[in-house]
């Protein structure tokens, strides 16, 4: 078995058929050199080459695509424009062209902009492709050469160095102080310290100190690995996989409407089906007009205009969205934001800065609160409550002076200094380990200056950090010859080295080291990162510095605790979410406790659930516990995935909101995936169905409330369009049934849909958000679009509608008017009628006989100012006129028409009144 043929996990079997397999990571280097045959000169060009044939590029494979033929002819595939296309087909046969060619235009129209839509919905995969490095340094024949990244194959010895992007999966064999960036990966806030030691094969993704795996930044050292695995074998290709066989789902509207369509689809094909037998066999209608009238019928009653409306009330919302910086990708997650009840959010860069602060500062003199923002160099002492000059401090001065030197970073401010990203910063950033950017910050905040104090004090030698000794030190000496240690490094290690802490006066007191690793503890308890500074004297005259001068006799200057912060504005934002009954969740790649910490400050309940964990529930388990828990640290991609899928399954709509590789499958499946877009990657914006442009997790609650905003103005838009189209239907079916020549031909019912589509339906994607929007529960998935009562609603408007349409043609038609006045009555009364109804349509309950309700709307009357110049062009152009059949009529039938009109709007007025008071007595 070959090394890229081995599992996800990475577990080898040897050449020589290994009965026992175990994991890369759990495989001492030496045994991982022997299992994938790797040279200490390196593979030959020749062996190279040979095992490129054999294992491929190092690249990821991409997934068939659809051709966009394909695609366009996709946005057929609806039981709707089936009927439509059926009718268009049968209007031929006959000669009705002109009937022919309006449905053709509705057709192609409604698959023109669903084609466009899909253009860019799978970049995904593309994303996570093009992180793979473009180039390595690898050891061949004994010689380094730089090489395409793709020509990589297992065996290959690679030299990392500090800003290299990992190439492919290595096994580490030999570490000088490496540091790797995985928060893409593992969601790990903080480079994470390499080692070349073997770990326990179950270890999780985030604690195999021992890999580099693909696409990982690194950030600090030197190494030298073997590759494992290339292509699709790697980590990011795993996920790559993962996430090509993540099903995305239907939204709820989506697939209401979807079932709402089937039964439309029946029950139209049912009544055309009736009218032609009915007209055919009872009446004894030529069977040529039957079909006429069954096709006049069918066009009557599908609201052809529907999915139109439908994509641009979305688009309206997309834009609104975009100017609270919610970026929306795929038009169907507006309607789903709406119906939103758990939001599953990753914690680095989401609810957190992905940015580390010192928070806390222990000394022998006691705890000190650090105030401020990020890597802004601003903020204050607090001590008890109370503001404390860290000037006055001789140790805190101390303290952060070798904060300053013992160093390797450096802050730096974007060049217009502003605060462009709106969230505190200032623009600050740091160039190196973030734990020393926030060191910088902490000693520029105590009063001193980095440039002054480096030259002050500069450093003559440095032992760099390193795992193995988890500690940096450095070597100063002034101008005047006097020299000075700095330690930082990890607590235990550190407290090892110390035999003396620094006292309140400047001079030095015995170690109480049990005391002060219960205060590490403590600090730990509340999820920061604790790190400890020491000093001591140089030599005289010494000037190298060697780890036998730092091994003992240290003073400890005291303790830093380090957090990633959680974003102000992020946990007002989940409060405003919880009031509106929506549970969100945590889920990081972080270590628990610190996950556990950050949970409490947004007030989520409960301890936090390991990866471990999870690994060990069946699918019912997880079910119970994804519904419970909040809270979930140490997770893989494939835990994320496994908890989005388990809420789903619990019946619940969610948003996964991420930044990383790593969370980009959960993204896909999700019934929203929010991605960031400042420090999001491309992998994760892509799979996203809404991108932050703020990564701010506030504007998720802004994205919901105009989620539901616009689900409202879609039902009312649902509301006023198929009682229109159901009138028309009827008006056909009752004129067949009465033996009645047909009031409105199936071209002028065309004409009806699209004109009212274009203008009244449109009018009502405007509407604002209704009071206390974000004060409901979310809307449950198996909620009806239109509750008993509206549909109730819809029977008496389209009775109304039907009567005042027909009775207009029978009362011209019985005074002797040529048909082609009376069909022009009954068009214009049914458009009317829909005029005056759509001013009912604006409030669901409430109604509208106020100012707000009549004049409130500026798109409302424009729509309805268009309609009556597309009313009186139909009535009086000569054009239009030969088209479809009308004739003028004068001012005197407009005033009826008008009274009509009015008697609608007030029926229906008084339903609603009656409706409101049914509802009051049930609560």
């Amino acid at each position: 078995m070959s090394p890229n043929d081995r599992s996800g996990s990475g577990t080898i079997v040897a050449p020589e058929a290994s009965t026992d397999p175990l994991p890369w990571h759990a495989q001492p280097p030496d045994q991982a050199l022997a299992a994938l045959d790797s040279p200490d000169d390196g593979l030959t060009p020749d062996e190279a080459a040979e095992r490129r044939r054999r294992y491929g590029p190092n690249r990821l494979t991409p997934p068939p695509r659809r051709s966009a033929l394909m695609r366009f002819l996709a946005q057929f595939d609806n039981l709707l424009i089936y009927v439509l296309i059926g009718a268009g087909l049968v209007t031929v046969m006959l000669g009705e062209f002109v009937d022919a060619a309006v449905i053709a235009g509705v057709v192609l129209i409604n698959a023109a902009i669903g084609y466009v839509q899909e253009g860019k919905a799978e970049q995904a995969l593309d994303a996570i492709r093009n992180m793979l490095s473009p180039q390595a340094v690898v050891l061949r024949g004994g010689h380094q050469v730089t090489v395409p990244a793709e020509d990589l194959v297992p065996g290959d010895r690679v030299l990392l160095a500090s800003g290299d992007k990992v190439p492919a999966d290595l096994r580490l064999v030999r570490v000088k102080g490496l540091r790797v960036q995985e928060a893409a990966l593992t969601g790990e806030s903080v480079p994470v310290a390499k080692s070349a030691d073997a770990v326990a094969a179950d270890a999780p993704l985030a604690e195999r100190g021992g890999m580099a795996y693909s696409g990982t930044l690194v950030a600090q050292g030197q190494a030298t690995g073997v590759v494992v695995a290339t292509g699709d074998k790697t980590e990011l290709g795993r996920i790559g996989t993962l996430l090509a066989g993540v099903e995305e789902l239907t939204t709820p509207l989506l697939a209401q409407m979807a079932v709402f369509g089937r039964w439309l689809t029946i029950g139209i094909l049912a009544l055309t089906a009736l009218t032609f037998l009915y007209g055919s066999l009872v009446r004894g209608e030529h069977w040529a007009d039957m079909v006429m009238a069954a096709v006049g019928l069918a066009v009557a009653a599908i609201p052809e205009g529907l999915p139109a409306v439908m994509t641009i009330t979305l688009a309206i919302g997309v834009t609104r969205m975009a100017r609270r910086n919610a970026i929306i990708r795929r038009l169907p997650a507006v309607e789903t934001l709406g119906s939103v009840g758990i939001i599953c959010s990753d914690k680095t860069g989401t609810l957190t800065r992905n940015e580390l602060v010192v928070q806390t500062v222990v000394t022998v003199a006691g705890e000190c609160a650090v105030t401020g923002t990020g890597y802004r160099p601003e903020g204050e002492f607090r001590r008890d409550g109370k503001a404390l000059d860290p000037g006055a401090d001789p140790v805190l001065t101390e303290l952060a002076r070798a904060a300053l030197l013992c160093n390797d970073a450096e802050l730096q401010r974007g060049e217009d200094g502003g605060d462009g990203k709106g969230d505190g910063s200032g623009g600050w950033t740091v160039a190196g380990d973030p734990t020393d950017g926030a060191l910088l910050a902490l000693g520029v905040k105590a009063g001193l200056d980095v440039r002054e104090e480096a030259a002050r004090c500069p450093r003559t030698d440095v032992i760099p950090f390193e795992s193995e000794h988890k500690y940096m030190a450095t070597l100063h000496h002034d101008h005047e010859g006097h020299g000075v240690l700095y330690v930082k490094g990890a607590p235990e290690r550190v407290l090892s080295m110390c035999a003396h802490v620094r006292a309140v006066d400047g001079g030095s007191a015995p170690l109480d080291a049990g005391r002060w690793l219960a205060r590490v503890e403590d600090l730990a308890a509340r999820g920061q990162r604790v790190l400890a500074l020491a000093a001591r004297p140089a030599r005289t005259g010494q000037t190298v510095l060697d780890m036998e001068d730092v091994r003992e006799g240290l003073t400890l200057l005291g303790l830093c605790g380090f957090i990633d912060p959680a974003r102000e504005e992020a946990v007002a934002a989940v409060a405003q979410c919880q009031a509106a009954g929506i549970r969100v969740k945590m889920i990081t790649g972080d270590h628990a406790g610190t996950a556990q910490a950050i949970g409490r400050q947004f007030n989520l309940s409960g301890d936090a659930v390991s990866g471990s964990e999870l690994d060990r529930l069946d699918d019912a388990a997880l079910v119970a516990v994804a519904r419970d828990a909040d809270v979930f640290a140490r997770t893989t991609p494939e835990h994320k995935l496994r908890l989005v899928r388990a809420l789903q399954t619990a019946g619940h709509t969610v948003a996964m909101t991420g930044d990383g590789v790593n969370d980009a499958p959960a993204l896909k499946r999700a019934d929203v995936g929010v991605a960031m877009g400042c420090k999001g990657t491309e992998a994760a914006k892509e799979a996203a169905s809404m991108v932050l442009a703020d990564d701010n997790f506030a504007s998720i609650a802004h994205a919901v409330e105009e989620g539901r905003t616009v689900y409202d103005n879609l039902r009312k838009t649902i509301l006023f369009m198929l009682p229109t189209n159901g009138a028309q239907a009827l008006v056909i079916l009752v004129a067949v049934l009465a033996g009645y020549t047909l009031p409105i031909t199936p071209v002028q019912i065309l004409w009806v849909n699209m004109v009212t589509a274009v203008t009244l339906g449109l009018a009502l994607a405007f509407e604002p958000p209704e009071a206390a929007v974000m004060k409901r529960p979310p809307r449950p998935q198996d909620e009806p679009i239109l509750p008993g009562f509206l549909i109730g609603r819809m029977v008496l408007a389209m009775a109304l509608l039907v009567a005042t349409s027909f009775g207009f043609f029978l009362l011209h038609e019985g005074h002797g008017d040529p048909t082609p006045v009376a069909r022009t009555m009954a068009v214009n009364a049914l458009v009317m009628g829909e005029i005056f109804f759509l001013l009912n349509a604006r409030a669901v309950t409430a109604s509208v006989l106020n100012r707000q309700g009549l004049f409130g709307s500026r798109p409302v009357w424009i729509s309805i100012g268009l309609m009556l110049v597309f009313q009186l062009a139909f009535t009086y152009a000569p054009p239009l006129q030969s088209l479809f059949g009308t004739a003028a009529v004068d001012w005197t039938q407009w005033v009826a028409i008008t009274a009509a009109g009015l008697a609608i709007f007030l029926a229906v007025e008084a339903e609603k009144a009656v409706t409101r008071r049914v509802m009051g007595r049930r609560g």
